[in-house]
């Protein structure tokens, strides 16, 4: 039977190329879209899940509470105490490990450098997370403070090979450095990530600050392991106090948080999780299931719209002696057969588009076919796909009445094939619409964030690592920058203009309270010409100039935070920064330093020519930006020439944070269209078999008179109704979903009536043309071919 099956659903696929191509090429384009969304979705999912015991490795947050008792934040930073302590004294603690943020050093191998990212870190670090080692033992890599463990990556970068254990190599053209041990490379969804790992001895060795144990020096990363069934609820509440029976004043209250939940459930509002990348990761789902639904849709109405040809064949094989099950048996052959075809070509598809995929979202995506995971998850993917596709033709066609069907009576009854075609198409459509409508929000409001108003001349405006030699050397840098016309001013300072740096609180201004020392403050060190140079506008006030020797003990506010201290005439008083008095010497407005999504906390630069790190210069724009690169980069590298002269620009590195939000807008464009194609596929088979049916009508129409115009509408009218419901349906539904996501955001776009008509007018115009086609091809036919049909 099953053999007989199969060669009748070869044989109708065969027979109807038309329909098969279609229905093949639709379920291909589904699937394709499905898996490469579940790909990305299963990427997205498994984010530091990639160690076996990945579930007992957490990261200490704090909580921070205002007078009030209220929490008002959670930080993912943490002093350098607080790790110590868990270790020595929880017991359930199996291991711990300060790290410090991601950075950029200097190695090298000879005179083959490279600036790449280095972490710094306890020895723990190898017993938090399952490195695999290529070279060197994971229990001694990191016991001496001159060790190094290298990627696998890096290794050959430098050397062309990764079997390069007890090696020397070179760090920030300083210090020589053992290799002790090469490791796999880390893969993208893994949050701690580096090209490089050093020791936490040797950035103590570094920075005397460092060795200092502090509660509130907020500026590492801390993991801890603990052991397997460990009662993290109960040491949350043990730990709750540990910082403030350090530090008496302080407000934070620390907790454990799974790592593995991080990436996904990284929101916090008042010390709850309230999500993060969990709802990106739910939309994609959604989408997926959505387009492969759609072209479930298609092939259902495909089956059924075809049910008068099927119709004389079930009369005939039940008339014979053939059962209703033996019936749907050889119609879901059919349907699991295409659906089989498809899945071939889906697989070809995937393999075409997943290097365009990977590189349209900076991710790398591969498909591992020696993966029984793979096989089972794509073959349970067909059987259902097939099973959902094949159900309602079958069990619709072998219902059919064999006498009615033979007597040529009509096979539509009740809720028919008929009726639930025009439900599927409706539903297909609503989807689609709704699609577009999301798409154009997001694109609005991606839009609107990138030209909100940044708040400084970010055009033209470049900067560079301040390291090696240019620690000591600023003044030359400038004199020979000025001198050589690639740049008309520049400053030092602590961090970018378009990268968060750090912040503090505990500052003390005229009329402030206890209280007021909880505020939080965003702070930047810089020198001379901080104003000139970046273009941020000044509302009162100077800029730091070496005229006033006095400047070394003065302080820029933001218009912000002149608001929450409540001064009146800010110019001239006198503040508590850091414990020492500033003179406030100008008021400048806001400018974004953050997220461009919310509002930034108060911000405060103050002078301080030791606090370096970034040096910031404005090009010379009469001339070329490539002429002025290339002299920064020569001066740079002159003087500075152990390291490599990278100038970036900062509107690039702003744009940056835009990207969450730009995977967003490529995915749901992307796919949000194969949803729309995959509709207007299936529209226009729908059409082809209208016209066909209806050939006979068509020939005695024309012959009666009618006009192509006519016959057109005619064809064209049914569909297009069916269409206009589904817009009815979309616009509250998408208006709804649309409004509650942009309401996640403090600054946003609306769903506007603009938006809604372009997408309404754009999908019937896409409807229009896919029947229209077919009804023109119908209404040209010679009557007398027409009239012959039957």
């Amino acid at each position: 039977m099953f053999k007989l099956n199969f060669k009748i659903a070869l044989r109708n696929i065969w027979k109807n190329k038309t329909s098969s191509l279609i229905n093949i090429s639709g379920l291909a384009i589904g699937l394709a879209a499905c898996l490469l969304l579940l790909l990305y979705v299963s990427y997205e999912w498994n984010f530091d899940k990639q160690g076996k015991e990945a579930d007992q490795v957490y990261q200490i947050l704090t909580n921070y509470t205002d007078q009030n008792g209220v929490i008002s934040g959670t930080g993912k930073n943490t002093g350098n105490a607080i790790g110590l302590v868990l270790k020595e004294e929880y017991p359930e603690v199996k291991a711990m490990s300060r790290m410090t943020h991601g950075w950029q050093e200097l190695i090298a191998n000879g005179e083959t450098s490279f600036k790449k990212d280095v972490k710094y870190a306890d020895k723990d670090i190898l017993q938090l997370f399952d490195y695999t080692f290529l070279y060197g033992n994971k229990d001694k890599a990191l016991d001496e403070p001159h060790n190094v463990v290298l990627t696998e990556s890096m290794a050959k970068l430098l050397f062309g090979t990764a079997d390069v254990l007890n090696r020397t190599i070179r760090h920030q053209d300083k210090v020589d450095l053992k290799i002790t041990g090469v490791i796999k490379d880390i893969p993208k969804n893994n949050s701690v990530r580096f090209d490089f790992l050093l020791p936490w001895t040797y950035h103590e060795q570094n920075f005397d600050w460092a060795k200092e144990l502090g509660w509130t020096n907020n500026n590492w990363m801390t993991l801890v392991k603990l052991d397997k069934g460990a009662d993290v609820d109960g040491i949350n509440k043990k730990i709750a106090g540990l910082i403030r029976s350090h530090e008496k004043e302080s407000k934070a209250s620390p907790f454990l948080f799974p790592l593995s939940k991080m990436h996904l459930y990284g929101q916090f509002t008042k010390g709850e999780s309230t999500g993060g990348d969990i709802e990106q990761v739910r939309l994609f789902m959604g989408l997926a299931i959505g387009i492969l639904l759609i072209a479930c849709i298609n092939f259902m109405n495909m089956a059924t719209a075809k049910s008068e040809k099927r119709a004389k064949e079930v009369g005939i094989k039940k008339t014979i002696g053939a059962t209703r099950g033996s019936l749907v048996s050889q119609f879901l052959m059919e349907s699991l057969v295409l659906t089989f075809c498809s899945s071939i070509l889906s697989i070809a598809l995937i393999e075409l588009c997943l290097p365009v995929f990977n590189n349209l979202l900076g991710i790398e995506l591969s498909v591992s076919y020696t993966n029984p995971v793979l096989w089972v998850s794509l073959v349970s993917v067909i059987l259902l796909t097939g099973l959902v596709a094949g159900s309602y033709p079958a069990f619709y066609l072998s219902s059919f009445n064999p006498i009615q069907v033979l007597k040529k009576k009509n096979t539509r009854r009740g809720f028919g094939a008929l009726s639930l075609r025009q439900f599927l198409v409706v539903g297909q459509f609503s989807f689609a619409v709704i699609l577009i409508i999301a798409t154009t929000v997001i694109y609005k409001q991606i839009q609107y964030i990138k030209n909100r108003p940044v708040g400084y001349s970010i055009n033209e405006l470049v900067e560079v690592a301040q390291e090696g030699a240019l620690l000591e050397k600023f003044d030359l840098l400038k004199d020979r920058l000025i001198k050589s016309g690639a740049v008309t001013s520049l400053y030092q300072s602590s961090g970018s203009m378009a990268v968060i740096g750090s912040n503090f609180w505990g500052m003390e201004w005229p009329g402030s309270t206890v209280a007021d020392k909880e505020v939080v403050f965003n702070q930047l060190a810089t020198t001379y010409n901080f104003i000139k140079t970046n273009g941020v506008k000044l509302i009162e006030g100077r800029d730091f100039s070496e005229k006033f020797a006095s400047d070394t003990a003065a302080v820029l506010l933001g218009k912000s935070a002149v608001k929450r201290m409540n001064l009146v005439n800010p110019i001239g008083q006198v503040i508590k920064y850091q414990g020492e008095p500033r003179t406030i010497i100008g008021v400048f407005e806001d400018f974004i330093w953050g997220s461009p999504y919310v509002t930034d906390d108060p911000m405060v630069i103050t002078f301080n020519k030791e606090w370096n790190g970034t040096i910031t210069m404005r090009l010379n724009n009469k001339r070329s930006a490539n002429e002025n690169i290339a002299a920064i980069e020569k001066i740079v590298k002159e003087i500075n020439p152990a390291y490599p002269a990278e100038v970036k620009f900062v509107d690039e590195a702003y744009s940056k944070k835009l990207d969450k939000q730009k995977v967003l807008g490529i995915l749901s464009n992307l796919f949000g269209g194969l949803a729309i194609f995959i509709s207007c596929l299936g529209l226009f088979g729908l059409a082809a078999y209208s016209a066909e049916q209806r050939t006979k009508e068509i020939g005695v129409r024309k012959v009666l008179g009618a006009s192509v115009m006519n016959l057109v509408q005619l064809l064209s009218l049914s569909f297009l109704k069916m269409v206009i419901i589904a817009i009815v349906i979309a616009i509250p539904v998408a208006s709804y979903i649309m409004n509650s996501w942009l309401k996640g955001f403090e600054f946003h776009t609306n769903v506007s009536w603009v938006v809604i008509a372009m997408a309404c007018l754009g999908t019937i115009a896409i409807a229009i043309l896919t029947v229209s086609f077919q009804a023109v091809k119908a209404a040209k036919t010679n009557p007398v071919t027409a009239l012959k049909y039957e």
